[in-house]
């Protein structure tokens, strides 16, 4: 599925589109350049899930919890992770494990710890700044 964005609306529109397509998958791996979109598209996807409390980067936590009506949503930033084993010593499979959301950003700075079935959302965004969002649904871990 490919859906081409120009403004905000249009990606909040997306992230509707994003979690009819996901259905029941509850892991969702952002990739895009740094500026792409990515933050701004999860929280949309937070918005639309219910969640009333304020989302930002957890650029710094490395991870950020947010309570919404059907549970919880864990939002990872691995861009200054600086080896995978610092995501197994925050608990990330438990994370994963639990049945809740987790939007992680940054994923291929933990390629070994991708789950089998995830989506997978890749953000580029043009020379006159139309996004094209790219997603997958996978059961394996390569694209």
């Amino acid at each position: 599925m490919n859906i081409r964005v120009k403004n905000e609306p249009e990606l909040q529109n997306a992230a509707l589109e994003l979690l009819k397509f996901a259905a029941d998958e509850k892991v969702f791996l952002f990739e895009g350049e740094m500026g792409a979109g990515k933050t701004t598209l999860i929280k949309f996807l937070c918005f639309e899930l219910g969640v009333k409390e304020t989302v930002s980067s957890p650029t710094y936590s490395i991870v950020n919890e947010y309570a919404f009506p059907g549970g919880k949503i864990f939002h990872f930033d691995f861009f200054r992770i600086q080896s995978q084993i610092e995501a197994l010593d925050i608990g990330f499979e438990e994370y994963l494990s639990s049945g809740d959301y987790c939007f992680i950003e940054w994923p291929q700075n933990i390629p070994d710890l991708w789950p089998l079935h995830h989506v997978r959302v890749k953000i580029a965004e043009n020379e006159v700044g139309i996004r094209n969002i790219e997603i997958k649904k996978h059961e394996t871990d390569y694209f």
